[in-house]
């Protein structure tokens, strides 16, 4: 029973952050890894962090929402930045940091430093997007941060695995590790596709013949990110990437349209909590192992060679500087590069600002993934001794975290405050001619419909004169759409003022069903189904 009641403190936690974050105006994941540590330090039983069940657990269905959700035309244009960032900056920072770790820490073993170094270089997708919630970067920037973070967790990891063998056997095969990369990040990559269009393909079969269940089609999209990590995990490749491709390939999926409306707006909201939930729980988690590693830090600090507490922060902070000093060389490489290209073709694009390179340094947040991929070191090496500087290396990570927390959430308002940006590229062109074919589409299937309807029909003047009333909307919204560009700025105009009538007019609707369930002038259930019609209608014009 202390486990359930722990998990409810948990949720608790996680309920109270968002309006202490509101209240306090700190960052929401500040807020909960404060949280955590307060539960830590009550009587509440605290959690012991198993590193295979919260990759389980948490990881795979997060991981497989962003990449569902990510849009994908973005991410294939700016697949050359993702790449180097989620690659080149992780190998660049496993090696230098690794080194650096060692020549400030001799007492650590290359093989550990490197293994911390890897630990510590991927950004955590989640962090990641807790802060940009509450600071308005670009939208460009902010969707190459999201696709780096989905992909450089495998990449870390992975070299962390490297140095871990190598501490463990001594030795360490290029061309081996080459292989293994391979087989990890591929092997994964297609077990995620895969496994998800054949799952896809099967519920479209079992739907075309026996119907949509909408809560069992809810519960599939909640299972696809588990079996997709857990097959991938099996056949010894990289779960994480699994999760991501999954999300993704269900994206592409979701393009044909299969489900039913009412399906696709339940699955929305029940991913919404899902999503709000784990982001949260794994922050409060992350904060209430926190005392627990401080407290060990007078031992771990005599791994050092001193042995005062203090020289852990210096470690720390020399760690933090290190990383961010080589993203930010990175980052303004990759952008100078960038823009040779687009010179090389003949465009002509912005001059580089500093500040931008310092935003998309400062964007590279540490998370609850670093502070588990570090619980997973071995305990002890093949010899039965124990692993050397295990410790040090968990107290440093988490170190690690909470300076990137905070130097993100504190440096991010003030580097992109009064920041002048290139607009983003208008869509609207796009949007009207996209909405100009679907009503012609849709008039065009009415007529079908109606002939199909009316034909050798008593009353077919009833299906034409429906017909007619629904096709003058969609010729209403054509005729704006084909007018100058003055005209289709009126025509925004009307539907936004039409829209902000018809919200209050739904309201209306329901304040006034609401009003008749309590003075029982009509059955509880009656009401509720009209009031969930009028929620569908208005979700459609507040979304």
């Amino acid at each position: 029973m202390s486990s359930v009641g722990t998990i409810l403190f948990l949720l608790l936690a996680v309920v109270v952050s968002g309006s202490l974050a509101r209240l306090t105006r700190l960052p929401l994941p500040l807020v909960q890894i404060g949280l955590g540590a307060l539960i830590a330090l009550s009587i509440v039983p605290t959690v012991e962090l198993e590193p295979d069940l919260f990759f389980l657990l948490f990881l795979p269905p997060l991981l497989f929402l962003d990449g569902w959700r990510i849009p994908k035309d973005d991410l294939l244009r700016d697949r050359a930045t993702v790449l180097e960032l989620a690659i080149g900056l992780v190998i660049l920072t496993v090696v230098g940091v690794g080194f650096l770790i060692h020549w400030l820490i001799p007492a650590m073993p290359l093989p550990v430093a490197f293994a911390l170094a890897a630990v510590v270089s991927p950004t955590d997708p989640i962090a990641v997007s807790a802060i940009a919630s509450r600071t308005p970067l670009p939208k460009r920037v902010m969707h190459i941060l999201e696709g780096e973070s989905l992909l450089n967790d495998a990449s870390g990891l992975v070299c962390m695995r490297f140095a871990v063998a190598a501490m463990l056997t001594g030795a360490f095969v290029l061309q081996e590790a080459a292989v293994t990369f391979a087989w990890l990040a591929l092997g994964g990559i297609a077990i995620g596709v895969v496994f998800t269009w054949s799952i896809s393909y099967t519920k479209q079969w079992i739907t075309n013949r026996l119907g949509e269940d909408t809560s069992a089609q809810i519960l599939i999209s909640l299972l696809i990110p588990f079996g997709a990590y857990m097959l991938a995990e099996h056949f010894h490749c990289s779960g994480i990437l699994a999760a991501v491709a999954a999300g993704v390939t269900m994206g592409f999926t979701e393009q044909t349209g299969q489900a039913l409306a009412v399906t696709r707006v339940r699955r929305a909201a029940v991913w919404d909590v899902v999503q709000f939930a784990a982001n949260g729980i794994i922050f409060v988690l992350l904060g209430e192992q926190m005392p627990g590693l401080w407290n060990s830090a007078s031992e771990t600090v005599l791994a050092t060679g001193h042995a005062e507490p203090w020289w852990l922060a210096v470690y720390v902070l020399a760690i933090s500087v290190a990383l961010g000093a080589m993203r930010f060389a990175w980052v303004w490489a990759s952008l100078r590069l960038t823009l040779f290209k687009a010179r090389r073709r003949g465009e002509r694009p912005p001059k580089a600002n500093w500040r931008l390179v310092a935003a998309m340094s400062l964007a590279g947040v540490r998370g609850a993934i670093t502070l588990a991929g570090v619980l997973t070191l071995p305990l002890t090496l093949n010899d039965g001794t124990p692993f050397p500087a295990r410790d040090l290396a968990i107290v440093l990570s988490a170190g690690v975290i909470l300076v990137s927390l905070v130097v993100a959430s504190v440096g991010l308002p003030r580097v992109l405050r009064g920041l002048e940006l290139p607009p983003e590229p208008s869509r609207q062109t796009e949007i009207d001619r996209t909405r100009l074919a679907a009503a012609q589409a849709a008039i065009q299937a009415i007529e079908d419909e109606q002939h199909a309807l009316g034909a050798g029909q008593a009353d077919a003047d009833l299906y034409t004169e429906a017909s007619v009333r629904i096709m003058e909307l969609y010729r209403a919204r054509i005729d704006g759409r084909l007018e100058s560009p003055e005209s289709a700025a009126i025509q925004r105009k009307l539907e936004q003022v039409e829209r902000q009538l018809r919200l209050v007019g739904l309201r209306a609707e329901r304040d006034e069903i609401y009003r008749r369930i309590r003075a029982r002038e009509i059955e509880d259930e009656v009401g509720r189904k009209l009031v969930r019609d009028i929620d569908l209608m208005e979700a459609r014009y507040t979304g």
